[in-house]
């Protein structure tokens, strides 16, 4: 490939670059989870929030001296995006940031659930608006979140949003994702992992083996400050990290470092910052970034934060446009995130790759042209009007339209965004040394079979020099090593064919026993390269199922139902289909397949055809059938598994996607059919979503009023033919409270509800023909 070439595109080359644009990126973003913007997040509009406080509120948080202070005021906010419009009452408001905290444009945190514990605005916590003041365009860490969005990089998603307190404009402001559990369990898929916060100065540097010494508190705030399970404060997993990193000889470094630490995303990061410039992060300014331990890979996992100072802006006196991408660090300061990976041959070429990869794609003029002028119009009303934005170095109006294309003449901003990304893209292109790499092949997965059941394995496989050759290597103990072939046709659990994951399946060993296997792969050259790279992964074969299934889950109980403690929480249902009791406490419930023994279920017997309704609320304390793990309404995994013994082998598990609030998944028929959407029935057999049913090609739509009801309500259906159909309604606990039979439509149904106690019913509908129909009532008081 001619990297040079690259530097001055044809005039022809934008339809073709559309083209290698979605197929790189296809490479690029492999396995990296990102949720969809949703209304929240939409940057094709530009939103309004309205935040109402006392005055005295207001006045106390803009009290000169408390800028550091971090109470948050309450307040009633309301987010308007021209499609939703919603209020909520009660949200904590206050300052947030570091050197923005002194500035006239400040930047606000918004808290959810400061006042009301559990409370989520469309599945966040917090919101983070950024003023983003040392930036006259308002653009800048905008343009870099959609660029790791872009590339695969697990960042926060970012949209711009008019803000507006007690009435008054008060500038144009950048809404970045909170990084927290609810961040890290919609990328990763789990939350119990520790979670650290890395600010100045957190260089990565081996202090000791004591976890202690990595504690060290500097302007109030630990260096690297946990942010999750901070009741344990453990810092063991981030000092052998740090030991792993610094310590390890070369030669070993890959297979130990890879063992602790998600390289490959890395490198994208590595890539991107120096792109962009990013000299306020981890490789030169050792500052803002987070690492989450993910608890499904033992690895952690690099997250970026605070991408402001980027793409021309600079403090130092540096040409970053200009700077050798292979010695980016601090010249004078040990940077081994940076330096020692980089160290590694198979690194530094799979960082060049990457590097060509971003240059063809996202960080080419082709693409970001259009794009930057599409930002710069979208914002430009609002940001005209902003009446901080002259306040903290006098720029204007002139400078946010200039900001894009144009020199300003303030120091920090010498540079115009497009005239960086333009110089900065043809250093990289002239500095870039690429390489032959080994095929990339992401974490492999697999399914939880038992000893009956087929074993499907699969990965993504990428190279540079075209579709490598793939193997499962497997084997059970005792056994010699097989390798067997894995492929991309569509046909062994692969996805689609040509889509570059690649897949097997090995035919069912009807035993239990542990199956330990690796991928590898071969490309053109006879580069080769496996997965663990040095370790295997492990399939506990398991018993037939014992007598407990997974029946239902609900992972959003808006108010479908209360526990005990009046509180709607996530619930999974278990059922014993059998017809002899089974021991739960021998078993045990988790959200994450590589940590078997989360949850120990409670020491009772399930007898025959009976339910248990176990709380996913991370709560303990309220007794033993409230699991130390939440469910996340994104989708995730859930499953029962058994004892040590058997080697935590899988009993039961359901991987589902995202549900909507209040919305179950159960087996239908109950107990022993797939998994589906049903009407929710906590504590009862499963039932069919279904609101309309057709009989004999006519529509038949159950009718019940009033609804919510007080002290009766009425049942009919609507054309409905002269079949008898029976109704029957239970209360949250599934529980009949109500039954009849032989009703012939049209004639209504009259049921007293006076002495039901307030809360959410079920009421279900069966015709003579077999058709089946529920809705939900809801009884006040």
């Amino acid at each position: 490939m001619d990297i040079k070439a690259l530097i001055s595109p044809k005039k022809n080359m934008k339809t073709c670059l559309t083209i290698v644009f979605a197929s790189i990126l296809s490479v690029l973003c492999a396995q990296t989870p990102f949720p969809d913007p949703g209304p929240v997040f939409d940057d094709t509009v530009l939103p309004r929030i309205d935040l109402f406080l006392s005055p005295d509120s207001l006045d106390a948080l803009y009290k000169p001296g408390d800028e550091w202070k971090n109470h948050h005021y309450p307040a009633t906010f309301i987010f308007d995006n021209g499609t939703i419009r919603d209020t909520l009452e009660s949200v904590g408001f206050r300052f947030r940031g570091n050197t923005s905290r002194t500035a006239a444009k400040k930047s606000f945190k918004l808290s959810f659930n400061t006042y009301e514990p559990g409370r989520r605005f469309y599945g966040l916590e917090k919101m983070n608006l950024n003023g983003e003041h040392n930036d006259p365009s308002v653009a800048r860490s905008k343009i870099n979140w959609d660029l790791c969005r872009q590339i695969g990089i697990p960042a926060s998603r970012a949209n711009h949003v008019q803000l507006y307190i007690n009435g008054e404009y008060w500038g144009l402001y950048v809404h970045v994702e909170h990084v927290d559990e609810v961040f890290v369990q919609s990328r990763f898929g789990n939350q119990d992992g520790n979670l650290y916060k890395c600010l100045y100065p957190a260089d990565l540097v081996f202090k000791g083996t004591d976890p202690d010494l990595y504690k060290e508190v500097f302007w109030g705030r630990r260096a690297y400050d946990l942010r999750t399970n901070q009741a344990l404060d453990d810092y063991s997993d981030l000092a052998h990290f740090i030991e792993v990193l610094n310590q390890t000889p070369l030669p070993q470094l890959p297979c130990e470092l890879e063992a602790v630490f998600n390289v490959d995303t890395y490198l994208k990061a590595i890539a991107l910052d120096v792109l962009t410039g990013n000299w306020d992060g981890p490789i030169y300014n050792k500052n803002n970034f987070y690492l989450y331990k993910n608890t499904a890979t033992g690895q952690f996992e690099y997250i970026p934060y605070d991408l402001d100072n980027t793409l021309g802006i600079d403090w130092f006196g540096e040409d970053w446009a200009n700077r050798d991408m292979y010695h980016w660090a601090h010249p004078n300061e040990a940077r081994p995130l940076y330096s020692r990976i980089l160290e590694v041959p198979e690194y530094r070429a799979r960082y060049s790759y990457y590097m060509t990869q971003i240059l063809q794609s996202v960080y080419h003029p082709g693409i970001w042209d259009a794009a930057l002028d599409q930002l710069r119009d979208r914002l430009s009303d609002a940001a005209k009007d902003d009446p901080f934005r002259p306040l903290d170095y006098g720029f204007t109006y002139d400078d946010f339209l200039n900001a894009f294309d144009q020199p300003i003449p303030y120091n920090h901003v010498a540079e115009s965004i497009r005239s960086f990304m333009d110089k900065r893209r043809n250093a990289c292109l002239n500095q870039l040394m690429p390489e032959n790499i080994a095929p990339i092949i992401g974490r492999p997965t697999h399914n939880y079979p038992n000893e009956a059941q087929d074993i499907k394995i699969r990965a993504r496989v990428r190279d540079d020099i075209g579709v490598p050759a793939v193997e499962v290597c497997y084997s059970t103990p005792g056994q010699p090593l097989l390798c067997v072939p894995a492929f991309d046709d569509g046909l062994h659990d692969d996805d689609q064919a040509g889509d570059g994951i690649f897949g097997a399946i090995l035919p069912a060993l009807h035993q239990q026993t542990t199956l330990e296997y690796y991928i590898q792969a071969t490309d053109a050259d006879g580069k080769t390269a496996r997965q663990p790279i040095c370790q295997n992964l492990k399939i506990y074969l398991g018993p037939i199922n014992p007598g407990i299934v997974i029946n239902e889950v609900m992972p959003k109980n808006d108010q479908t139902i209360a526990d005990p403690y009046g509180e709607f929480d996530d619930w999974i249902e278990l059922y014993n289909p059998t017809n002899t009791p089974v021991f739960l406490g021998n078993y045990f419930l988790s959200d994450n397949p590589d940590k078997p023994d989360k949850w120990r279920l409670p020491e009772t017997f399930l007898t025959p055809n009976a339910y248990l309704l176990v709380w996913a609320d991370k709560d303990e304390a309220q007794g033993n059938t409230h699991a130390n793990f939440k469910l996340s309404a994104d989708g995730e995994f859930v499953g029962i598994f058994n004892a040590p013994e058997s080697q935590f082998a899988l009993i039961d598990g359901l991987d589902f996607g995202a549900v909507a609030p209040d919305q179950a998944i159960g087996r239908l028929p109950n107990g022993t059919g797939d998994f589906q959407f049903v009407f929710p029935t906590p504590g009862a057999s499963n039932e069919p979503v279904a609101t309309t049913e057709t009989i004999d090609n006519q529509s038949v739509t159950p009718i019940i009023k009033p609804n919510p009801a007080r002290n009766f309500v009425e049942i009919e259906t609507r054309n409905a033919p002269r079949l008898d159909f029976r109704v029957w309604v239970k209360n949250a606990a599934g529980q009949v409270v109500f039954q009849t039979d032989e009703l012939r439509p049209p004639t209504p149904l009259r049921i007293q509800t006076a002495g039901w106690p307030e809360g959410i019913y079920f009421v279900f509908f069966e015709w003579e023909n077999g058709a089946r129909g529920a809705q939900k009532l809801v009884i006040f008081r």
